[in-house]
């Protein structure tokens, strides 16, 4: 259907299904700063690692340009097409309360923007405050077309729970592949085997001196002596998550998610696809006479992914301001320490350093009570060759990722939301998710002889204010990995996570139920399990799915999703 009439038919259907707390969504409106931005898609012509191709970007920027505003402002994005692909823009990590039309996914909120066509995301962000981003949400467009969202707090409330930083800086964390990612995933679908995996990660953009042809092409952070500054990381990256470590420096962190937390030091963070990190960085009081390498590689304890490292460099303003060295001239500094690729180790007791900060000022609502139990399996399978070919997957047959065995598809002429509203839900969808896997097995232990997933398009359906426990488990089918796992319009507690097969008997009474961490992505470990907690308090259709399209996570073939939705009615 066209965007504009679409658009139409969504501004009367959500009036009168949010009639009541319209007035809510209003203060929040009122009480801010209402921000205008223009994207314009466009092509543009990037060189980097010595390779020159056209993308995909917003005003030809890429990175996409920064959005800035504060807690409770509104923000109007309009989004022009200039490019033959289909485009539409997911806020992540933005709640989109009472604005489900403006989160992005393509045929689940919306139709896709077309050439020549235009689509007015509108929404207010209401109580976040953190780093979050933007990216396309269609195909593999996103490899190019993303940027960061900062939120500020507002001006009249709470500030950081922290001392001011001197200055903020947003890093923000991606992969590039030298072939146009559209024919790259295009031929994974087709082929039913893995895509190719990036050839450089990159720092804002820029893939750093430890590749060829990129000395240029390097970020650099320039810092005073004695000063804080607070480094919003963001990880843009398709696949796979990454280690940040800066030489001769140690960090602080204090928020994941837009989610503050107790502050702990560490050398290294570590950062899904599709997290955020703010860090505290204390630079050296006085001036150190040499660079520092600010690092980026992967952490990957499963299957074939890009190995290589992307460095940018920490430089210190020289004392002088008339005087000044060119930073190559001075010792570059090297991390002492740089954690293996498949630091399991590292991984786990990072993460179990985040804890919510519970009080007062920022309590942890965390449900004690719950309604209704979910366990979910995730990870591969495999779904039959068509056209009567051998395909790349095992056996001849095509990979197909599955939430409890079930690979999600997308409808092509209609999107879940206007389905639902329009009462035309029959042959998009069918509200009969499983709760549970159909078929129990050992999900860490040796796989099934049927690996064959059903292909279908299947909601889960809650009532509003239903509070859910939501069990990731990790199957073995085709082997272990970690998985990325993102959660639309809803913030989740991560009560509970370990290795092996979960135990409903036994793992709930050691949740944390008193400072858990709070997250919209969360990776499922590689062999073990993960339990959310959270409270369906804003309708809509929600997907939750994994970030991936490929690489470790290798999700989304057969033209699937290792997806699903939530339809809180």
């Amino acid at each position: 259907m066209g965007v504009s009439s679409f658009s139409r038919v969504y501004d009367n259907l959500f009036f009168f299904f949010f009639f009541m707390t319209v007035f809510t969504i209003s203060n929040h409106a009122f009480a801010g700063t209402t921000r205008h931005y223009k994207f314009d898609i466009v092509m543009k012509n990037v060189t980097r690692v010595g390779h020159r191709k056209s993308i995909v970007t917003v005003n030809g920027e890429f990175p996409g340009p920064s959005i800035v505003a504060r807690d409770g402002d509104r923000l109007v994005i309009e989004v022009v097409s200039h490019v033959p692909n289909n485009i539409t823009i997911h806020w992540h990590g933005i709640r989109q309360l009472q604005s489900g039309w403006a989160d992005g996914p393509g045929y689940v909120t919306q139709c896709p923007i077309q050439t020549g066509q235009s689509f007015v995301y509108n929404f207010t962000v209401v109580d976040q405050r953190g780093s979050f981003f933007w990216h396309a949400h269609i195909s593999w467009l996103r490899a190019t077309l993303y940027g960061p969202i900062i939120i500020l707090p507002k001006k009249s409330g709470p500030s950081y729970p922290f001392p001011k930083p001197y200055k903020q800086v947003p890093l923000i964390f991606g992969e590039w592949w030298n072939a146009d990612t559209e024919a790259v995933i295009d031929y994974a679908l087709i082929n039913g085997g893995g895509p190719n995996v990036s050839d450089a990660y990159t720092i804002n953009g820029l893939p750093g001196p430890l590749y060829n042809s990129s000395t240029e092409d390097t970020f650099k952070l320039k810092v005073k002596p004695g000063k804080t500054y607070l480094l919003r990381l963001i990880n843009a990256a398709l696949n796979n998550e990454l280690f940040f470590t800066i030489a001769n420096h140690t960090m602080k962190v204090v928020d994941v998610d837009g989610v503050y937390v107790k502050p702990f030091e560490t050398d290294a963070v570590i950062i899904a696809s599709g997290q955020s990190t703010n860090v505290i960085l204390n630079t050296k009081s006085e001036y150190p006479n040499a660079t520092f390498l600010m690092i980026i590689r992967p952490f990957s304890p499963g299957h074939p992914f890009d190995n290589t490292t992307s460095a940018g460099i920490l430089e210190y303003e020289f004392p002088n301001p008339n005087l000044t060295i060119p930073w190559h001239k001075l010792q570059l500094m090297n991390p002492t320490v740089l954690h293996d690729q498949n630091d399991t180790s590292f991984a786990t007791k990072f993460s179990n350093k985040l804890r919510s900060l519970a009080n007062s000022q920022f309590p942890t609502n965390v449900p004690k009570k719950i309604d209704k139990h979910f366990l979910f399996t995730v990870g591969l399978g495999t779904s039959p060759c068509q056209h009567s070919k051998t395909c790349q997957g095992p056996n001849g047959a095509k990979f197909a990722s599955s939430v409890n065995n079930i690979s999600f598809v997308l409808p092509t002429t209609t999107s879940l939301l206007q389905a639902h509203f329009l009462g035309q839900s029959k042959g998009v969808y069918s509200p009969d998710f499983p709760s549970v896997p159909l078929y129990p097995f050992n999900y860490t232990g040796n796989p099934p002889n049927n690996t064959m997933v059903e292909i279908a398009t299947k909601v889960v359906v809650l009532p509003f204010n239903t509070s859910v426990e939501l069990v990731l488990q990790d199957t073995k089918i085709i082997h272990s990995e970690r998985h990325p796992f993102h959660l639309h319009g809803y913030n989740f507690f991560i009560v509970g996570q370990g290795f092996g097969n979960f135990n409903p008997n036994e793992d709930p009474k050691n949740f944390n139920l008193f400072d858990p961490v709070g997250r919209n992505t969360v990776c499922v470990p590689s062999g073990g399990w993960i339990a959310l907690r959270f409270v369906t308090d804003n309708p809509g259709q929600c997907m939750a799915h994994a970030l991936s399209l490929g690489g470790p996570c290798k999700l989304g073939y057969d033209d699937g999703l290792g997806s699903l939705r939530w339809k809180v009615a």
